[in-house]
């Protein structure tokens, strides 16, 4: 029987750009290692989550100019604690029980990446949140 840390690990997807060298620092590492794969294996679950986070603030997202579209979500990402919170569960339940054990020791720092990485991720993605209202009405 596989263990968790190996179904964890085999789930996550490999990115090529992201580069690993002997001489990175232990964060922007684990960022590369860990985060990046995470947060694109979990990209249709985050995107799922922030259009739930749209429509409970009554869909104001959709009627904004894409400059305050961006600005939006950097605030939701920045400065709604509670999706905040509910973002960085989503990626530390898929770390391995020893990815947590490094994760806590800066876990200061790593969650500033992971915001940026998911927020990065959630502005390449606009015109999918940007054309989910327009194809409900279709």
């Amino acid at each position: 029987m596989t263990s968790r840390t190996e179904n964890l690990l085999a789930l996550r997807p490999t990115i090529s750009s992201a580069k690993i060298h002997d001489n990175m620092g232990a964060e922007e590492l684990f960022q590369n290692k860990t985060i990046r794969p995470i947060v694109k294996f979990q990209h249709n679950l985050l995107i799922a989550v922030f259009k739930n986070y749209i429509k409970k603030h009554k869909n104001v997202f959709y009627n904004l100019a894409l400059e305050k579209q961006l600005e939006y979500i950097d605030n939701a990402i920045h400065k709604d604690t509670k999706f905040r919170n509910s973002i960085k569960g989503m990626i530390i339940g898929q770390f391995t029980v020893e990815e947590y054990q490094l994760y806590i020791q800066n876990s200061s720092a790593l969650n500033k990446r992971m915001m940026n990485i998911v927020k990065e991720r959630y502005m390449d993605s606009i015109q999918v949140l940007a054309n989910s209202e327009t194809l409900k009405t279709m």
